[in-house]
């Protein structure tokens, strides 16, 4: 009779292997943790600038003799404290993703790898994106629409909590929103669906990106347009990527397969003349040097 029960040596090592993983982790976390702070320390000295700059876009369009306002007694010390740590955490995205690689990558295989690294480096160059065209496009246009609509004798004066909340919520939309074509390739490299077939749904994806931007951004025709374009840029370039890395990977499929399907004459035959072309390459450079001690 066979004993089939795990020996206590073998339990000891997979507890130890479970708390090393849990120690690397909290390392790892107290790391991501230590270098958002060191990024915070850093920057609330300049808070004010930076909320500065992060309002620019409202205070450069609003009429003459009007500002924003605070309505909270601490909101002058509260907003520019969350707006900091807020950006801290944004600087510290790549950081922060690069030590959650280092803790998952030991456990992919090489292919996966090879395939995760990309998307990662992509990923956050896109969510950037995103974010630098919602501040850059969409708040001159979107302010300056919302200010020619005012009725005649209100005065904008914003809440500087309110206009943060909404910022804050706009970045991270369009942050999402850039991501698009990331998720096309996923979905078509797990074999979830193909490029031919997200293709024939076009039109249900343009419907669908026009609702995304109706959901997450101000009801406004202009800001739902803005984000909706892109996603549909972004949706018909993670199309093309997919069905070149697809292209290639069927040649190269293609060319494994001419390899293992040669016989074994042919095997030994392209051998031989391996072996001929490097005897060949051998005899000129002796040949060569004999010329040479001549």
């Amino acid at each position: 009779m066979t004993d089939n029960s795990i020996s206590p040596d073998a339990n000891q090592q997979e507890e130890k292997g479970f708390m090393s993983h849990l120690l690397e982790l909290r390392d790892r976390m107290m790391r991501m943790t230590l270098a958002v702070l060191i990024l915070f320390l850093a920057l609330f000295s300049f808070s004010e600038e930076i909320f500065t700059f992060v309002a620019q876009p409202l205070i450069s369009l609003m009429p003459e003799g009007t500002s924003m306002i605070a309505t909270g007694v601490a909101a002058p010390f509260l907003v520019p404290f969350k707006l900091v740590l807020m950006v801290s955490v944004f600087l510290a995205v790549p950081y922060l993703l690069y030590e959650i690689w280092a803790f998952v990558a030991p456990g992919l295989y090489k292919n996966e790898k090879s395939l995760a690294a990309p998307i990662l480096v992509s990923s956050i160059v896109l969510f950037y994106c995103g974010v630098a065209f919602a501040y850059y496009v969409l708040f001159p246009l979107l302010f300056g629409f919302l200010i020619a609509i005012s009725p005649q004798g209100v005065v904008m004066m914003t809440d500087i909590g309110q206009y943060l909340d909404f910022i804050l919520a706009i970045f991270f939309a369009f942050g999402i929103a850039f991501e698009v074509p990331i998720a096309v390739f996923l979905l078509i490299m797990i074999g979830a669906t193909t490029p031919d077939a997200l293709a024939e749904k076009r039109p249900y994806i343009v419907v669908g990106a026009f609702v995304i931007g109706m959901l997450l951004t101000p009801p406004d025709i202009i800001s739902q347009t803005i984000l909706a374009l892109p996603m549909l840029f972004l949706f018909e370039a993670g199309l093309l990527i997919s069905r070149i890395v697809l292209k290639r990977r069927a040649e190269q499929a293609d060319d494994d397969d001419d390899y293992h399907e040669m016989s074994d004459d042919e095997m030994e035959s392209e051998l031989d003349r391996l072996d001929a072309e490097e005897n060949e390459i051998v005899f000129d450079g002796q040949e060569s040097d004999e010329k040479t001690d001549k």
